[in-house]
């Protein structure tokens, strides 16, 4: 079982400047809650209990006033600072100490994921034992995305990154499962041309051992990567429209937590008294009224 997680929260959001220039874009809100909230929650869904959150240098501070280290959620959190972004598959380079012998689920920070059956899906992946998986998810514009041609047992057999001619409908999504020897493979990629190493590399290590399988998002699964403008406040309104019809919170880390029985009815009270006089704290109150 991968018991570990990272969620790559660094990055410099330069699609949404000037908003990005004081604030970190993963501290900005999704309609009532931070973005980190959104990655967070699915990676506590998928019962990953021992997180790291990677973020830029001089942002450490920001992190911890809203998550300062997991205990209120009973579990832990802890932080590295990158000093400049390079690539996604530099994580698990700064990470090799965190990670030590496990295997490993990465999450982008700007990555949002919604959907009825998303928790037994997600705890399906989290099996894995030898190899990579990457989750996937149908687009109408796969141009715009890496994408990954599968075969009928969802191995993977070609990805490319925002193809000019279609080679698939099923765009990569910034959620993945890794064994141990990630951090090998990390290690070993050179720089692309836009000077950081690409994940495609990685996986294409994993793929040309036959390695690389693909859990699939269904139909009534929803995925939105928030990284410009546009697809911030499309997020934002997604997450409206459903907590306002159906009375209850997309990414709750303390209503995951206390259905989880890692958190009691006491660690609620204490995060009302943190978050203070606001609608998340009345959700708090409902929860164990």
């Amino acid at each position: 079982m991968i018991k570990k997680g990272i969620i790559l929260a660094g990055g410099k959001g330069t699609r949404m400047s000037p908003l990005t220039k004081a604030v970190n874009k993963q501290l900005l809100p999704i309609y009532d809650k931070p973005l980190i909230f959104y990655p967070l929650s699915i990676l506590m869904l998928a019962n990953i209990k021992d997180i790291l959150i990677i973020v830029n240098k001089g942002q450490l501070n920001q992190y911890q006033k809203i998550l300062p280290n997991g205990k209120n959620l009973g579990i832990k959190i802890s932080y590295i600072e990158q000093s400049k972004p390079r690539g996604l598959p530099d994580a698990f380079v700064i990470g090799e100490k965190f990670i030590g012998k496990s295997n490993v689920s990465m999450i982008l920070g700007d990555n949002f994921f919604y959907g009825q059956n998303l928790t037994g899906q997600l705890l399906e992946n989290t099996k894995l034992k030898k190899g990579a998986r990457v989750v996937l998810h149908k687009v109408t514009k796969p141009e715009l995305f890496g994408v990954a041609k599968i075969d009928k047992n969802n191995k993977i057999i070609s990805i490319e990154e925002k193809p000019k001619k279609y080679l698939s409908d099923l765009a990569i999504t910034g959620l993945y499962f890794f064994d141990n020897d990630v951090v090998k493979y990390a290690k070993k990629l050179k720089p692309s041309k836009r000077g950081e190493v690409e994940i495609v590399d990685l996986l294409n290590f994993y793929k040309k051992k036959k390695q690389l399988t693909a859990g699939l998002i269904g139909r009534g699964g929803a995925w939105l990567d928030t990284g410009s403008i546009d697809d911030f406040y499309k997020t934002s309104s997604f997450v409206s429209a459903i907590e306002n019809r159906q009375g209850f919170k997309i990414a709750c880390l303390e209503e995951i937590s206390l259905n989880k029985k890692w958190i009691t009815k006491k660690n609620i009270n204490d995060s009302i008294k943190f978050y203070g006089n606001c609608e998340y704290s009345n959700y708090l109150k409902k929860l164990i009224s």
